[in-house]
């Protein structure tokens, strides 16, 4: 460390206006952004970036979670058609294969009644 701070008088802890603060946050929360490196330039510590930051957080009303949006499934949202199942049979046994099934399950059962 090339620069030295020296605080005198009887406040010891050194104080931040609002304006600074900001800066230092949207430098803090710039993408791709470093938070050692925006405190050795700021010349703060670290760990004061995230307290700033927890602040700032809970008087927005943000908890940290990300907020979730449930979708109602018991009302489908678009009507599906109702497609009637495949109805297969191969020496004497029956199976039914939904319509929407993949080409490989269809294939994989078919080959399966054959033997």
């Amino acid at each position: 460390m090339t620069q030295m701070t020296l605080i005198t008088g009887a406040e010891r802890r050194r104080r931040w206006s609002s304006e600074e603060r900001r800066q230092i946050l949207a430098e803090a929360n710039a993408p791709g952004a470093i938070i050692a490196e925006v405190a050795r330039r700021a010349d703060v510590c670290t760990s004061l970036i995230y307290k700033w930051r927890r602040e700032e957080r809970s008087l927005e009303g943000e908890s940290g979670f990300s907020r979730v949006m449930l979708e109602d499934k018991s009302a489908p949202s678009i009507a599906e058609p109702e497609v009637a199942p495949i109805l297969v049979e191969l020496g004497g046994a029956q199976v039914k294969i939904g319509a929407s099934a993949p080409a490989s399950l269809i294939a994989a059962t078919l080959t399966a009644l054959r033997s």
